[in-house]
């Protein structure tokens, strides 16, 4: 019998590592392997449909990422502490606009949350924030503008903001009524995704490229997207062509085309569950809309499953009390519902 306290073999050690850091890559050459095995034909057409598809996308792609190395650079990204001060209704307004359009991701943005409650900074406003910052950032907004087009783009933008309006007026009216009070769980403090505390708010330094520390924060921010978007998207263009070549057009086109609610409120279960990550869903809810699904239930799925994607939804439930989860949960699910049906009705009028 093996003893489970001895050293693992060196192999299985670098083998490990190498599934945590490049999991997603191993994962879309494991599909090209299984596809070249099987079915050699599709294999090629599905590594020239995935290089055509970031080829397309490469300019916006390009734009996202200086972006989101841009606003680590100047330290932009302070600017959201901003967001919270003054009156309630201006705060939750506030908040909502600075989720909508700042550069957080739904992990980035736990530490900045976990410090503002600790603070006492009222729930309504934050929860502005929270429900609209995995929605959509400037990234998003060139990204999806690329793959789905601007219309899509701004309904998505103006869903997030809807969202996080509609969430921070209904946790405010319920804490007033004296619910949603110490929605922290106990013994949580700053901290969050690796721990990390939020940085207090300092001056913007616009021309970053005059500081050596700061050129190469950029640098380095400037990779880890490229990285980031270039090995989801990949997989992202793969699974898009998979699903344009064995998902029956007529399939899609039932269960989630037509203009009723039907398919946006199935848009919006199945965005939970079916959700991959914020930029691998776009060519793949791009690739449905083109085989017929609903326009609606497209913006439902990728509106629900951003909110309550995995990461998010993990990071949430550690944070607060099951209370303002399942809160977090209805505001998601009834927002995502919500905007689905207004942009159906805006492409019926």
């Amino acid at each position: 019998m093996t003893d489970s306290s001895l050293p693992q073999p060196r192999a299985t050690v670098i083998l490990r590592r190498a599934w945590k850091d490049h999991r997603i890559w191993m994962i879309s050459a494991l599909i090209l392997i299984v596809l070249a095995i099987f079915d050699a034909a599709q294999a090629r057409a599905t590594l020239v449909f995935t290089t055509d598809a970031l080829l397309g996308t490469a300019p916006f792609l390009l734009l996202s990422i200086g972006i989101a190395a841009w606003a680590t650079a100047t330290g932009a990204d302070n600017l959201i502490a901003r967001a919270f001060t003054g009156a309630p209704a201006m705060m939750i307004l506030l908040a909502a606009f600075a989720g909508g359009l700042s550069p957080f991701c739904s992990c980035g943005v736990i530490p900045l949350i976990a410090a503002l409650l600790a603070m006492g900074v009222p729930l309504s406003a934050v929860m502005a924030f929270w429900l609209a910052s995995p929605v959509m950032d400037p990234s998003m907004f060139m990204l999806t503008t690329g793959v789905l087009g601007l219309e899509f783009a701004v309904a998505k933008t103006l869903a997030a903001v809807g969202l996080g309006l509609m969430g921070g007026w209904v946790v405010h009216l319920v804490g007033r009524a004296g619910g949603l009070s110490d929605p922290l769980r106990d013994g949580i403090g700053n901290g969050g995704c690796g721990g990390s505390k939020v940085r207090a708010p300092k001056p913007v330094v616009w021309r970053f490229w005059t500081d050596q520390a700061r050129r190469a924060k950029f640098s380095r921010e400037a990779l880890t997207v490229t990285l980031f978007l270039l090995k989801w998207l990949t997989l992202a263009f793969i699974l898009e062509s998979l699903m344009l070549a064995f998902v029956p057009a007529e399939t899609i086109t039932k269960a989630l085309g037509g203009t009723g609610i039907g398919p946006i409120f199935l848009g919006t279960l199945i965005g939970v569950p079916a959700y991959l990550n914020g930029y691998a869903a776009l060519p793949l809810v791009g690739g449905l809309i083109g085989q017929g699904m609903a326009p609606g239930a497209g913006l439902a799925f990728l509106v629900a499953g951003g909110v309550t994607s995995l990461p998010a939804a993990i990071a949430v439930w550690a944070l607060v009390k099951p209370r303002v989860f399942a809160l977090y949960i209805a505001l998601s699910l009834t927002g995502a519902f919500a905007a689905g049906l207004l942009f159906q009705l805006w492409n019926m009028a």
